[in-house]
């Protein structure tokens, strides 16, 4: 296994965040039209109930893809960076692995 540092090649690097960056912007908006969605379906259907029931599902619905889009562009990341690769290759022969 090679020790080389994480993000070593900046190139590769860079294009990972942009595409993070990316994928993170669109899951913004794509939750946000989603939470808009959801809140005017559950106005439809029940009224109005609450001010605190609809900010409360605002906000987990909103938590919940933004948490769930983040961990996924972190798989994205990881892949396209290279740390998948070193982690991959497992420890030579020669090395103790009794630490």
């Amino acid at each position: 296994m090679t020790n080389r540092a994480p993000f070593s090649d900046t190139a590769q690097a860079a294009a990972a965040w942009a595409r993070f960056r990316r994928i993170m912007r669109w899951m913004f908006l794509v939750t946000m039209t989603t939470v808009i969605g959801a809140l005017t379906v559950l106005y439809k259907q029940e009224g109005m109930v609450s001010p605190h029931f609809y900010i409360a599902v605002a906000i987990g619905v909103s938590f919940a893809m933004l948490l769930m889009s983040a961990l996924m562009g972190l798989v994205f990341l990881s892949s396209a960076s290279g740390h998948d690769e070193d982690v991959s290759e497992g420890p030579k022969d020669d090395q103790d692995l009794s630490r």
